[in-house]
């Protein structure tokens, strides 16, 4: 029995397995690194697909608003223009009926006063009732 040969082969051996086993982690280690990397920029790619979507999204969302408002702003102007429209015919209309009644009134001033007291009289039973 050789047992110094023996110690020096098991040394050589353990040396050996443990350069083998250094070997395999760095492989491994680099492995898990290209694995981290690739699943990174993975991710990264689907980040960034998304956002642009989003983005996208809001882009029409904010222009559908803006023509939406448009759109309203410009209905109610023409609102409004119909509004004073209206409003100058009726105002129109009632100083037609004014002058109307003040020309009846100056060239009929009897029945005018008989009319005036008629219509008080058939307020005043109406009312009454």
């Amino acid at each position: 029995m050789n047992k110094p040969a023996d110690h020096v082969a098991n040394a050589a051996t353990a040396a050996a397995n443990t350069v083998s086993a250094a070997e395999r982690i760095d492989a491994r280690a680099e492995r898990v690194k290209t694995a981290t990397s690739e699943a990174v920029d993975r991710t990264r790619d689907a980040v960034d697909r998304a956002a642009d979507r989003v983005e996208s999204t809001l882009h029409n969302a904010t222009d559908k608003a803006a023509h939406g408002a448009t759109r309203a702003a410009e209905k109610a102007e023409e609102a409004k223009l119909r509004g004073k429209e209206a409003y100058g015919e009726a105002v129109d209309t009632a100083n037609d009926w004014l002058d109307t009644a003040r020309e009846y009134v100056r060239e009929k001033p009897v029945q005018s006063i008989a009319l005036a007291l008629a219509a008080g009289w058939l307020a005043g039973r109406i009312l009454r009732n």
